[in-house]
């Protein structure tokens, strides 16, 4: 029950940051605000404030934030109204939620920074058989601290640096710590070609080693955080856009690398297992992604709505309604289409019921064969 809880309250809080991220934009360009709402549907109870209804709705699960006028078919050229604001004005409003969203990754990354992010130490946790690490005498609980003469302290550093150092040398001099001593270990790595999530093919330096299953919360200073949350941040964002295009292209499978609400909403669950800095870091995986897939320039989406902006600018007028509303309902169908298909997805890999149904779809067949022809 707690678990369905915290994935509520991450979700709901989500929405939040984005719709308040439209609200503030749309009443900075004194658009009128009609409603402002957490969940969906019929209003439950909430509050009015000068023109706009506070509310919360009965559907507990997303949340609009309804500007005068954003109804083409309601809008009746008021000048509180979006349509009659300047382009510049409307683009704000429109891209401002999915900037709440990624302000909002940032903010929490750098918290994450500054209590202290999970990372794993310099202790040496397995040594796989056959590889340069065994031949060169590396064993279990051995402490690295310095590569090539230059210091390590987490794993991070060690994989960061067996890569870099390999570019240059075709030999590595690992400096560790075993039982109070001093030890220098030369080894050559193994070049290990792979293909990443990206389904690129990528060649790599391997010694054969992995870390303790130990976790560290190293925290950071204010000012490094920060600079840590948003070096973070700029990753995982280029990541993000480099894998959208690659499920675009067919270069990654869509129903083996792309999640809905109930996929998120398990891995919420078990970062709540671990903690409050897990759940804050999916929290701030979730919010960057919101950020990205909002601005996709696909009708319904807020992206899709800047697309007609950039029209409008172009040709000097706006796109007739009908041609929006057509083109809009198509994408609306796709989507939910698309969201049908993922949580189904979602459903066959995280839930009993798609356990149950995965088994259902197992060959009889052979097994009865066998059976028969045993008799």
């Amino acid at each position: 029950m707690l678990t369905w809880i915290i994935v509520f309250i991450v979700f709901s809080l989500l929405i939040l940051v984005h719709e308040a991220g439209h609200l503030f934009a749309a009443k900075k360009a004194k658009i009128r605000v009609e409603v402002f709402s957490l969940g969906m549907g019929k209003r439950l109870c909430g509050i009015k404030i000068g023109e706009t209804d506070y509310r919360l709705s009965i559907i507990p699960f997303g949340g609009f934030c309804k500007m005068a006028g954003e109804d083409l078919q309601e809008a009746v050229g008021n000048e509180d109204e979006i349509g009659a604001k300047p382009i510049g004005y409307r683009f704000w409003a429109i891209a401002s939620g999915s900037i709440a969203n990624y302000l909002f990754a940032f903010i929490l990354f750098s918290i994450i920074f500054m209590m202290g992010a999970p990372t794993l130490s310099n202790v040496v946790g397995e040594v796989l058989k056959g590889y340069p690490a065994e031949l060169a005498g590396i064993e279990v609980g051995d402490e690295i601290y310095a590569i090539n003469g230059l210091k390590v302290e987490y794993w991070d550093d060690i994989v960061s640096r067996i890569k870099k150092e390999s570019a240059v040398s075709e030999k590595l001099d690992i400096e560790i710590k075993r039982s109070n001593k001093d030890l220098m270990l030369e080894i050559v790595p193994d070049i290990s070609t792979v293909t990443n999530i990206f389904g690129q093919t990528i060649s790599s330096p391997v010694i054969g080693i992995r870390p303790q299953n130990k976790l560290l919360n190293i925290s950071y200073n204010p000012l490094y955080a920060v600079y840590l949350g948003g070096k973070r941040l700029i990753a995982l964002t280029g990541m993000t856009y480099k894998g959208i295009w690659l499920l675009i292209t067919g270069g990654i499978p869509v129903k083996e690398s792309v999640s809905g609400p109930i996929g998120i909403a398990h891995m919420i669950g078990q970062a709540a297992n671990l903690g409050v800095v897990s759940v804050l870091i999916i929290m701030a995986h979730i919010s960057m992604a919101l950020a990205v897939f909002n601005l996709l320039p696909f009708p319904v989406l807020d992206g899709g709505h800047l697309v007609f902006l950039l029209f409008e600018k172009v040709r000097g007028k706006p796109i007739s309604i009908k041609i929006q509303e057509t083109v809009t309902n198509i994408a609306l169908v796709l989507l939910i289409a698309l969201v049908l298909f993922i949580s189904w997805q979602d459903i066959l890999k995280f839930t009993p019921l798609g356990k149950k149904a995965g088994q259902s779809f197992q060959p009889k067949a052979k097994n009865q064969m066998t059976n028969k022809n045993n008799k």
